[in-house]
C-alpha cells in the first residue's frame, strides 16, 4: 500500500473535503483527488461517496480512516521528535472537558499548561457529552463516572463526593417534611435524598423550586437562601468552612470519579504524557481537598 496515498487519504478525511484538505495543507486539490482515486483503485473499494458539493466516507472509508489515522498520526510525530532532537512536547493538542470541571479549575490548568510548554498548542473544549475522539480528532478527554469503553485506557485524575448543603438561613425540617431545593437534574415535582449525617442515615424530601443546568448556579442559588442543594464537596468547602453554607450530611451513594481518558491504540504522544503529568502535579492525591484548595488558591 502507497503510505503517501493513505496520508492523503488521511487527510482528505480528517477535513471532511478535497478543498478544505487542500487549504490546510497548502496542496494543490486535484493532486489530493488523484492519490485518493488511485488508492481506491488499488484497494478495489470506494472510499468515499462523493455528491455535488458533499463528500461523505463510505463504510469501508471509514473503516480504514479509524484504523490509519492514529498510526499515521504516530509515524509524523515519530519523525517530528527524532528531527527535533528528542521528545519535546509540541504541536495541538484538543481536550474534551466537562462542565463543572471546565468552570472551576480547567482555565488554570490550561494556563499553567500554556506557560509550562509554549509549544503546544492547546484547545479545550467544554462539553458533557461522550465524544468520539477518533471521529471527532481528541487527544485526551476528561470524563465523570465514564461508562466502560474498551477502545480507551485511562486513569482516575480525582475523586469527589456529593453532599446536601443549605443557607444557614433554611432551617431543616422534620422527618417526612419537604425542603425547598434546587437542583440540576430533570426529573419528578419531588425527589428524596439520601443522606449519611453526625445521627445516622435519613432521607430528606426535596421539593424542586428551581432547576438550573449547572452546579456553579446551583451553588449560587443555595447560598442566596433559595432551597437545599446536592454539590460536590470540592465546591463548596469554602463556603462551609467560611459559614455561608451549612452541611446536611453526604449523600449515600459512590463517590464522583473524574477520569482522563485517551485511545488504548495510540501510544502515547509527549503532548498527552506531558498533560497527564501536569494533572498529577495539580493533583498528586488525586482527593476532594486538594480539587478545594486548587479552585481557592
Amino acid at each position: 500500500m502507497d503510505l503517501l496515498a493513505l496520508a492523503d487519504f488521511s487527510l482528505v478525511a480528517r477535513h471532511g473535503g478535497f478543498g478544505r484538505a487542500a487549504r490546510a495543507a497548502g496542496r494543490p486539490k486535484a493532486t489530493l483527488s488523484r492519490r485518493v482515486a488511485e488508492l481506491e483503485a488499488a484497494l478495489e473499494l470506494r472510499l468515499f461517496e462523493r455528491g455535488g458539493r458533499t463528500l461523505k466516507l463510505t463504510e469501508e472509508g471509514r473503516a480504514l480512516f479509524e484504523r490509519t489515522g492514529v498510526l499515521l498520526t504516530e509515524l509524523d510525530e515519530t519523525a517530528a521528535a527524532i528531527a527535533s532532537g528528542g521528545g519535546r512536547p509540541r504541536g495541538k493538542l484538543r481536550i474534551s472537558a466537562p462542565l463543572l470541571f471546565s468552570q472551576i479549575a480547567m482555565g488554570k490548568l490550561a494556563a499553567g499548561f500554556a506557560l509550562k510548554y509554549p509549544e503546544v498548542r492547546l484547545e479545550v473544549t467544554t462539553e458533557d457529552r461522550t465524544v468520539d475522539m477518533v471521529e471527532e480528532g481528541y487527544d485526551l478527554v476528561i470524563r465523570v463516572n465514564p461508562a466502560p469503553d474498551e477502545s480507551l485506557v485511562g486513569r482516575i485524575l480525582l475523586r469527589d463526593r456529593l453532599v446536601v448543603v443549605a443557607s444557614p438561613r433554611l432551617a431543616r425540617p422534620a422527618d417526612n417534611l419537604a425542603v425547598p431545593a434546587v437542583v440540576r437534574e430533570a426529573g419528578d415535582r419531588t425527589a428524596a435524598w439520601d443522606v449519611m449525617a453526625p445521627a445516622g442515615r435519613t432521607r430528606i424530601v426535596a421539593d424542586p423550586v428551581l432547576r438550573l443546568s449547572s452546579h456553579v448556579m446551583v451553588r449560587d442559588a443555595v447560598r442566596a437562601g433559595v432551597g437545599a442543594g446536592r454539590l460536590p464537596i470540592s465546591l463548596v468547602s469554602h463556603d462551609l468552612a467560611a459559614g455561608a453554607l451549612v452541611h446536611w450530611g453526604d449523600v449515600d451513594g459512590p463517590d464522583i470519579a473524574l477520569w482522563a481518558l485517551y485511545p488504548s491504540r495510540r501510544l502515547l504522544s509527549a503532548r498527552v504524557s506531558a498533560f497527564l503529568d501536569h494533572l498529577k502535579e495539580a493533583f498528586p492525591m488525586g482527593k476532594p481537598e486538594e480539587l478545594a484548595a486548587f479552585i481557592g488558591a
